[in-house]
Order: structure tokens, then sequence, then C-alpha cells
């Protein structure tokens, strides 16, 4: 039931997007150097990697300086950049990756390698899911960048304080799941993405 709804879901909605698609990458390729896409590995369901797709918001090589965003006022951000990540629009690439089974529409956010190198045995239970583009993680801390922009060290902030309390979450979700919970995590995400 749930990989039918991933795949009619994201093939809906990547046709029903496609001019907005077509446009923002239209943008990105004028506003600076690089290409379209900015594709990065991430760790899904039972610790495969796979290549998490978004739109292109930073000047190219931005993560040889950290793979941490901390905040609007990042100067490695291009003024498309700024405007996709506030209504979440570079996500939006990611309905790739549902369509190749390597995500879903709701399930823990994918992480890099890094981090996930640091998660105890039991935060390791994510990832007997698989992956989603939003999830209860991604409502609580839709203002993660600013929380970051603000911290006198981001990264300790975010293995310290913020990971961890984005995998309660995660773990929270998983003994929840169902589908009528998917629904209501996808109708609140879009409710705060346009609020």
């Amino acid at each position: 039931m749930k990989r039918l709804f991933d795949i009619l879901s994201s093939a809906i909605a990547f046709i029903l997007l496609s001019p907005i698609l077509i446009v923002l990458a239209v943008a990105i390729m004028i506003d600076s150097k690089g290409g379209i896409f900015y594709k990065q590995k991430r760790i899904g369901k039972n610790g495969k990697a796979f290549m998490l797709y978004k739109f292109r918001s930073m000047r190219t090589g931005s993560d040889r300086k950290g793979l941490i965003t901390v905040g609007s006022n990042d100067d490695r951000t291009t003024k498309v950049g700024r405007f996709i990540r506030k209504y979440k629009l570079d996500e939006l690439p990611q309905l790739i990756n549902i369509l190749k089974n390597e995500m879903s529409v709701v399930g823990p956010r994918p992480e890099v390698e890094k981090y996930v190198q640091l998660y105890t045995a039991e935060q390791q239970k994510v990832l007997n899911v698989k992956p989603g583009l939003t999830d209860l993680a991604s409502l609580a801390y839709i203002n993660e960048n600013e929380i970051l922009g603000q911290a006198k060290d981001p990264e300790k902030t975010y293995v310290e304080q913020i990971m961890p309390a984005k995998l309660r979450l995660n773990l929270e979700y998983i003994e929840k799941q169902s589908f009528w919970f998917d629904l209501q995590i996808i109708a609140k995400t879009l409710m705060r993405i346009v609020d």
C-alpha cells in the first residue's frame, strides 16, 4: 500500500509540478554557474547508500566548507537558493528518489554517512525503514538552518542537540507509522510550507 501510494503520489506531483520544476531549473542556471542539481550520498534503508537529489541552492563546491547550512545568511547560498530553501522547493527532485524506490514520501530524513556513524544502537533503528521526503522531525525542525545560524558552533549544536532530538522523533514515527499517520504528516508539512 505504501509503495503504491509513493509511486502514484510522486508521479502525479512530478507531472503537475513540471512547469514549476522547469522554471526553477532555468532560474538556477541563470543565477549562478554550475549544474541544476546537487547530488549527495545519503544512507538509506538497511544502511544502503544512495545519491539524494536536490535543486542546487549553493555555489558549486560549497560542501567542501562544511555539510551544515547555517541560516539564511550563509554566504554559500545563491539568491535563487535562498528562495527555494525558504519554501523547501530545493527538495522537489527527491520525487526522483521516491520513484527509484530509494525513498518514501514519509519516513525519517536520510542522513550523510558522517553523522550516521555517530548513531547509537537504538538510533540505528531508523535505518530499518525507507527514508522519506518529510517526517515528524522535518516539521519540528522546519527552521533548523536558522537555529544553526545562531549557534556558536553549528556542527556541535547539530550533533549534540538537534540530531538526537530528530532521531527520537524518527523512532516515534516508526512506532506509530500507518497510512493515515503518513497522510497527517503530509498535510501538516504542506500547511507549514505555505504558512
